[in-house]
């Protein structure tokens, strides 16, 4: 299974739509939300060059972006086989 990390924030639609998703395929998550740790925004920049808004979705330490990025793996059929899920 692979490693899944999801920065976010409580008032996000996006966030809980990716976490849904998550979710959906019976996937665990470490979710960090940046308002009650400010420094994880920090650091899910630093990771992510260039992305500053939530949610920031890495898969094995890999940056894959954000909820439409990921609804998009999904819809390619690439999403399962990051994840480490059966389709």
């Amino acid at each position: 299974m692979a490693n899944i990390e999801i920065y976010t924030s409580p008032w996000c639609g996006y966030c809980h739509r990716a976490k849904r998703l998550l979710d959906k395929k019976g996937v665990q998550y470490a979710e960090y939300d940046v308002t009650v740790e400010p420094a994880r925004r920090q650091e899910m920049m630093q990771r992510a060059p260039g992305n500053h808004t939530v949610p920031q979705i890495f898969i094995d330490d890999q940056p894959i972006g954000g909820c439409d990025e990921m609804f998009e793996l999904d819809f390619d059929g690439e999403l399962n086989a990051m994840l480490g899920v059966a389709a």
